[in-house]
């Protein structure tokens, strides 16, 4: 069955006449019979009975016709939504973020891509540095955005795209709420929250340690959401990347004492053909300010 036969009997369907059918589709009248005779011939039966001065359904053309209707628009579809993404009107980012990376730092990059394609699909993934390069190598992702992945692949492109600073957060009602810096002795005064789920997370607690700063009183977090509900209970105190998105009823502050911070990447896959929305992206990210970005967000 070709579509050009479907359309062909649609048209008559419609129309109930050969002849402006055949107009209609911009064939010759031979051409448009000869096409639904074929047609025919696959189904096993007449689909027309040919009265003058109207065609005619027959019982087959009847209930052929609500099938045949509901396949050509299925293929009038896949064919315009193909020439969509070809154009690039349509597409589906899909990036692969680290479990310490906050979403937030996308969001603005997310916004400007929304205005440039008139439909786009969001598919995010999560893990730790490894799950993010598995993502990248078995092509569920085309990007993927973290601090470092221990990766020794050779088809993965890096780009920096920012460096920042770990900060102190406590909850309002915490002793420490109103200090704008805080010394990195006080992280040993109370219950600790270690990111396990950070990669920075050993090398902090390590510093730490060589500071003389013990933090054997720590509660291990596994995810961000976590982390700030403790921290907002009071739990404990904890050390978060200044990109991360804190609630109103925590506080941030400097940590003096502790040079700690990271550099956030954008991974690819050298030699992968990109879509239109990942290319974008790309641009975008590797093109922001985000020096001044980082800026405003303090």
């Amino acid at each position: 069955m070709e579509m050009h036969q479907v359309r062909y009997f649609l048209a008559v369907a419609r129309l109930l006449h050969f002849t402006r059918a055949a107009e209609e589709c911009n064939v010759t009248q031979p051409s448009l019979t000869r096409a639904i005779k074929q047609l025919e011939a696959e189904l096993g039966g007449d689909l027309f009975r040919r009265e003058r001065p109207a065609a005619q359904l027959t019982e087959l053309g009847e209930r052929m016709h609500p099938l045949l209707k509901q396949c050509f628009e299925a293929a009038a579809g896949a064919r315009s939504l193909a020439s969509s993404f070809k154009s690039g009107e349509i597409g589906t980012l899909r990036i692969a973020l680290a479990n310490s990376v906050d979403l937030a730092v996308l969001l603005p990059v997310l916004e400007q891509l929304q205005r440039q394609f008139n439909k786009l699909e969001f598919r995010f993934l999560r893990g730790c540095s490894r799950a993010v390069a598995d993502h990248l190598k078995n092509g569920e992702a085309e990007l993927g955005i973290a601090a470092e992945i221990n990766e020794s692949w050779d088809r993965l492109d890096v780009w920096p795209l920012f460096t920042e600073d770990f900060e102190v957060a406590v909850s309002d009602e915490h002793r420490l709420a109103a200090h704008d810096r805080i010394p990195v002795e006080e992280l040993g005064r109370g219950a600790f929250l270690s990111r396990s789920y950070c990669e920075h997370g050993e090398r902090l607690r390590t510093q730490l340690r060589e500071l003389g700063v013990e933090v054997d009183r720590s509660h291990d977090v596994h995810s961000e959401r976590d982390l700030i509900a403790l921290v907002e209970a009071g739990v404990g105190i904890g050390v978060v990347p200044q990109t991360t998105s804190l609630p109103a009823t925590l506080r941030r502050a400097a940590l003096d004492g502790l040079d700690a911070r990271r550099t956030i990447h954008l991974h690819g896959v050298a030699g992968r053909e990109r879509t239109a929305v990942a290319s974008a992206v790309m641009r975008l990210l590797r093109g922001r300010n985000w020096q001044q970005a980082l800026g405003q967000r303090t």
